[in-house]
């Protein structure tokens, strides 16, 4: 087996199935494991997008709920990078049925972001870098002091 240092999140759903059909429909994510029981239900599954992946799974403790049944809360966001055009993006997540919390917008650290939430409620944030921007002038333009930059 190949030695590999990654982070991966791990979201849970009421409907696991129907979250990996509107991820591939909405951000062209891939299935690459799907495991079921018996019964056909979702034990475990993960999707790639570009060399990240995502673990999509059902409820199956108190302690791991779906932003559904928790009042729409949500303690941690997604993050995607993408290289392919932002605009065009959030018009293909808003088809598969994301709701669109932020439109497209330069942000001044030169990358151009949308958030959206899915059908059951998790937040994903989409980013596509625009523009070369120096810590200096996202300092000047934000009024924020930055300590490292990437």
């Amino acid at each position: 087996m190949a030695e590999r240092t990654s982070l991966t999140s791990a979201l849970c759903y009421r409907d696991p199935r129907a979250a990996l059909k509107f991820l591939e429909a909405a951000f062209g994510f891939e299935l690459v494991m799907l495991i079921e029981d018996g019964e056909g239900n979702i034990a475990h599954s993960q999707m790639r997008f570009g060399n990240a992946e995502v673990m999509i799974g059902s409820e199956w403790t108190d302690d791991h709920k779906s932003p559904a049944s928790i009042g729409g809360k949500v303690t941690q966001t997604v993050h995607i990078h993408i290289d392919t055009d932002c605009d065009a993006h959030c018009e293909r997540a808003r088809a598969a049925g994301f709701e669109i919390l932020m439109e497209p917008t330069t942000q001044f650290y030169g990358d151009r972001s949308y958030r959206c939430r899915d059908p059951e409620g998790h937040i994903w944030t989409i980013g596509q870098s625009v523009e070369a921007v120096s810590r200096e002038e996202a300092e000047a333009v934000s009024g924020l002091k930055i300590t490292g930059w990437i």
